[in-house]
């Protein structure tokens, strides 16, 4: 592979401008593309087979009349030493509810004083507008209506907040969040490059690239389910790694323009060198992505493929954009001479010229560093043990939302259970008295804990299935609620024996918990299956049996402890007010899974970017301690500058305003923050430490049958120095 970069390399640099326009063309049509077709985003997040979804389908089988269009909720409160049965107070609602009949949009109202959706105090109560069309089609001017109304039944001195289907508040694409991490980003590479210019060039490569993958995504939701969710993740990522792989290739190309070698040969060079591991690191990331849809559900499956795609296309603008750039620029980009220093520190430069302070310190106190690490890990990963599992309702937005005000008002009015009700179907065709029998499990029903109240039994047009409503005491996201679902679902043995009656269980809340629960089953064989491979491939690459045990429980380290925080911050509560999170919460039912495909992947470059470089002087020297000072001299800073990058752009999204986004923006990065700073640059070169030479062994007839893989381009190097020497000695 290094021969084909060091090619693609040269060749890039000679028609650089044909590249850098090709790449520009690319994005212009991507973008025409997107403007021809439009956005179509699905944010279903169901999984299709579990239990709450099969209940879905027969409700909507035997129920096919029900209310399918979408609905708005307009929830009054009345003003203080007033209830809504005051008759000021039911004249304003009646004549706010007249307006509302002007939309002709607008299938049927149901006032709260025929429907009795009022309050136990009766100050809080709530109509139900019913619309022509579904809840995803009902259009702005509607919802602009609504909140003029809304206004106007304020004004008037009846509290008035907006809920139902209707979504008001949706997920912004783009905005600040890639602005702050981007100039972040920007600092940290001036600061390592000590240059304006060779700063702005991996910040240009990764937006083209994250441009067109963006631009590709948007075009696939036409075709393919995508939720929005997916673009904000694959932006984060893509923007993350592609300014990283930029920053491989380009301190490469540096090094050697200050060893003497000119600008074409170096971009040649670093493109099969820095370039080969950029394009194994890459690939690594694809499959852990990839390998999302193993998990066998949809909505997972295609933010992994979407963040897949995009990563795909910064790994190529790398290989390719980069060393057409570095071509434009030429010797601008070579780094400035060094300051001439006095025979003093010139002789300790000299002394210490291939390792560090970070080196020496940590290979001198391997034993307490491991000892300290562990420590720590164990520290931050205790709170996993409690971990919970959901999906963020209403009530974990911001205060300012349309949703979280209704959320909170119904909360008020009907208890926390009127914001996640069950819907329980009752399939009685086996019965044979259904009317009877419905009644008795709905009364028994209502005895089981944690139940506010059952609405009586609506029977289909067969009579032999029938619904009923149960209202939790806890909200949907409580855990007693959960236990409630297992209660009603345990029930179903006894009353389908003594009353011949099968009891289904659906609803969103019903659904959420079952889409956790699937996802609980789903990491470990998911998480089993990345250690598999992870040590597969860094057995091929690394030649070595040690060396990829190491690496694994170093990744899984990393795993429990960024869960261990994400427990610690996002569900128990802490510093919440401090990272802008609205609302403490379980855990995002996908984030496990979802952490363990993007960290396998980051974790695994930053192993190859270090460890790789410790193989190649290990190969040369046959020291195992001076291989790991050098490394920690030569590629620890341009790791530690990728890793600060790398958290500074996952960082940045907790600035987001959605609160799926700020989640997983928060757990990224401290996930690279742990995995590049506790585990790669002090964990591993101290076990390294430990092992010494015998962290290289692999048995000959192993060795023998493994393919080579050159993830550094060292057999390039070597075949050009060799052509060089036959040269000189031909002359």
């Amino acid at each position: 592979m290094a021969k084909y970069l060091y090619k693609l390399g040269e060749w890039a640099s000679r028609k650089r401008r044909q590249v850098f326009f090709g790449w520009i063309a690319i994005l212009i049509v991507a973008a025409i593309g997107v403007g021809s077709v439009g956005i179509t985003f699905n944010d279903d997040m169901s999984i299709p087979g579990t239990k709450a979804e099969k209940a879905m389908d027969v409700m909507n089988k035997e129920f096919p009349h029900g209310e399918s269009g979408g609905q708005i909720k307009l929830i009054f409160k009345a003003p203080e030493g007033q209830t809504l049965e005051s008759s000021s107070t039911h004249q304003k609602i009646q004549d706010t509810l007249d307006l509302v009949l002007n939309d002709k949009a607008v299938e049927s109202i149901a006032n709260p004083y025929q429907a009795g959706t009022i309050s136990k105090n009766k100050e809080i109560g709530y109509a139900t507008i019913t619309y022509k069309v579904s809840a995803d089609k009902v259009t702005d001017a509607s919802k602009d209506k609504i909140k003029g109304i809304a206004k106007i039944a304020e004004k008037n001195g009846v509290q008035t907040e907006i809920g139902g289907t209707v979504a008001f508040s949706h997920v912004k694409i783009g905005g600040t969040s890639e602005l702050v991490g981007i100039v972040i980003a920007f600092g940290i590479l001036v600061f390592t490059f000590a240059s304006f210019l060779a700063a702005g060039l991996p910040i240009i490569t990764a937006i083209i690239g994250l441009g067109i993958g963006a631009m590709g995504i948007l075009i696939s939701s036409n075709f393919f389910s995508v939720q929005a969710t997916s673009l904000s993740l694959a932006s984060m990522i893509g923007l993350a790694v592609g300014i990283d792989y930029a920053l491989f290739i380009i301190s490469r190309h540096r090094q050697q323009l200050a060893q003497g070698l000119s600008v074409r040969e170096s971009i040649a060079r670093a493109t099969a060198t820095a370039g080969s591991a950029v394009v194994f690191a890459g690939l690594t990331v694809i499959v852990a992505l990839c390998g999302l849809s193993v998990v066998g559900i949809p909505f997972l499956t295609s933010m992994g493929l979407s963040a897949a795609f995009t990563v795909l296309i910064v790994m190529l603008v790398s290989i390719t954009l980069v060393p057409a750039l570095l071509g434009m620029f030429g010797h601008r980009l070579s780094p400035k001479p060094k300051k001439q220093v006095d025979s003093k520190k010139s002789l300790v430069v000299k002394k210490n010229k291939d390792s560090n302070k970070w080196g020496r310190f940590v290979t001198r106190y391997p034993v307490q560093i491991v000892l300290v690490c562990l420590i720590v890990t164990g520290i931050i990963s205790s709170p996993v043990l409690h971990m919970e599992l959901g999906l963020p309702d209403n009530g974990m937005k911001s205060k300012e939302t349309i949703e979280r005000r209704a959320y909170d008002s119904m909360a008020e009015g009907f208890g926390d259970g009127i914001n996640g009700p069950l819907v329980v179907v009752l399939d009685g065709s086996k019965s044979p008295n259904t009317q009877v029998s419905f009644t008795k499990v709905a009364k028994e029903l209502s005895d089981l804990p944690n139940v506010s109240s059952v609405s009586p039994p609506t029977s289909n047009q067969s009579g032999k299935f029938a619904m009923v409503t149960v209202l939790p005491k806890t909200g949907p996201n409580d855990s007693k609620t959960k236990d409630l679902v297992n209660d009603i679902r345990e029930k179903e043995i006894n009353v389908k024996k003594d009353e011949k009656v099968k009891l289904m269980v659906t609803g969103s809340t019903a659904v959420n918990i079952d889409i956790s629960d699937k996802l609980s089953e789903a990491l470990p064989q998911f998480a089993a299956l990345i250690v598999i491979f992870a040590l597969l491939l860094l057995l091929v690459v690394f030649r070595s049996i040690l060396v990829p045990i190491k690496a694994v429980l170093g990744f899984l380290m990393t795993l429990i402890a960024t869960l261990g925080f994400s427990v610690f911050v996002l569900q128990d509560g802490h510093f919440i007010n401090f990272f802008g999170i609205p609302e403490a919460g379980p855990l995002l039912n996908f984030m496990p899974v979802l952490t363990t495909g993007i960290l396998f992947g980051l974790a695994m470059d930053y192993e190859v970017f270090l460890v790789s470089r410790m193989r190649e002087d290990f190969t040369h020297l046959r020291d195992a301690n001076k291989s790991i000072l050098s490394s920690l001299k030569h590629s620890g800073p341009v790791v530690t500058a990728a890793g600060l990058i790398m958290i500074s752009v996952f960082a940045s999204f907790i600035f987001a305003e959605d609160s799926t986004i700020k989640a997983t923006g928060l757990s990224m990065a401290f996930g690279v923050l742990f995995d590049a700073f506790v585990v790669r640059m002090t964990l591993v070169p101290a076990v390294m430490t430990l092992l010494g030479k015998s962290a290289w062994y692999l048995p000959k007839w192993l060795d023998k049958s493994l393919p080579t893989i050159d993830v550094e381009g060292e057999s390039i190097t070597n075949h050009i120095e060799d052509n060089i020497d036959k040269k000189v000695r031909k002359y």
